[in-house]
């Protein structure tokens, strides 16, 4: 199932959470949301981007587009795009690096933590992973994490991982 249609770039004023966004029609949003939230977004057929259909209560459905997506297609608050969003059928829903692909191959017991997380936790902690562009960066925040999972025994708390990630610089 692909949808396409006209959207534009529009900004949340008084959402502190959310802010930069393209708006779902209602008839779109309902027929994804039969098979899924997460979601492949390709603006003007140029740039593809995993996110997640959104709702804001009573201003229907959106999904976020960040400031570097935004840099990276050439556009700006206001303006018209194209719009192609299709299920991601991918199985965390974005890219793993590398490096935790390997150490869930390698290492049972954190592989067994991570994936007792829940999936919204699974994706932010290998969407911070990810950020790191240098693969040693990746790794060596990938090590702390992993110490960290295992002596907590899998009870993640965001502000102490960060915590330990600042720690380590």
């Amino acid at each position: 199932m692909e949808f396409k249609f006209e959207s534009s770039v529009e900004k949340f004023e008084k959402n502190q959470v959310w802010s930069y966004h393209f708006s779902i029609p209602d008839a779109i949003a309902k027929k994804l949301l039969k098979e899924g939230k997460r979601l492949i977004c390709t603006i003007n057929k140029t740039l593809s981007y995993q996110t997640g259909l959104l709702s804001a209560g009573d201003l229907g459905y959106f999904v976020n587009v960040n400031t570097n997506l935004r840099k990276e297609a050439g556009i700006l608050l206001h303006d018209k795009v194209t719009l192609q969003l299709k299920i991601d059928k991918s199985k965390y829903g974005l890219p793993i690096p590398r490096v935790f692909k390997e150490l869930l191959k390698q290492d049972p017991d954190f592989d067994r933590i991570f994936h007792n997380l829940t999936s919204g936790k699974q994706r932010a902690l290998l969407h911070k992973i990810g950020s790191y562009k240098n693969e040693n960066t990746q790794l060596e925040k990938l090590m702390i994490l992993r110490f960290y999972l295992i002596q907590v025994k899998g009870k993640l708390d965001f502000k102490e991982l960060y915590t330990a990630f600042k720690k380590s610089k």
